[in-house]
């Protein structure tokens, strides 16, 4: 299954979906958050990661506040001053983040599996091409 900009590049037919959590009024968590979240557990920084997402420092600690405030929980904790300075996910952090991609591959596998069986017989006939038959 293709998903986000991933989707459109495809030249067969496949199925798209997007999946993020939402708690009724409001985005909580998805694509892009764990992206950030990703990149400061590889950068060790906000500031690091930031600068990798082509975003402000101020940017992506606004993100992670939001976050914060619509999941209930921190997600960041940050170490400022000497040596030990920068930023480490939390311990739910990464159990959310667990738990979101475990979801995504399932639903992937899902959405693929229930594509191949209501659209096999056009795929089958050559007509799930761009600018096919």
């Amino acid at each position: 299954m293709n998903t986000g900009k991933n989707c459109e590049r495809s030249q067969q037919w496949r199925p798209c979906c997007k999946i993020w959590l939402n708690n009724g009024q409001e985005s909580v968590f998805g694509d892009g958050r764990m992206i950030l979240l990703k990149a400061i557990e590889e950068y060790g920084s906000i500031n690091q990661a930031a600068a990798k997402l082509n975003m402000s420092y101020r940017a992506a600690w606004g993100k992670i506040k939001i976050m914060e405030k619509r999941l209930g929980f921190k997600v960041v904790n940050k170490h400022i001053g000497g040596v030990a300075s920068g930023s480490e996910l939390t311990a739910e952090a990464k159990k959310l983040m667990a738990a979101y991609s475990a979801l995504t591959a399932e639903t992937a596998r899902a959405v693929e599996e229930a594509f191949h069986k209501h659209f096999g017989d056009f795929l089958a006939n050559g007509k799930g091409e761009s600018g096919g038959n």
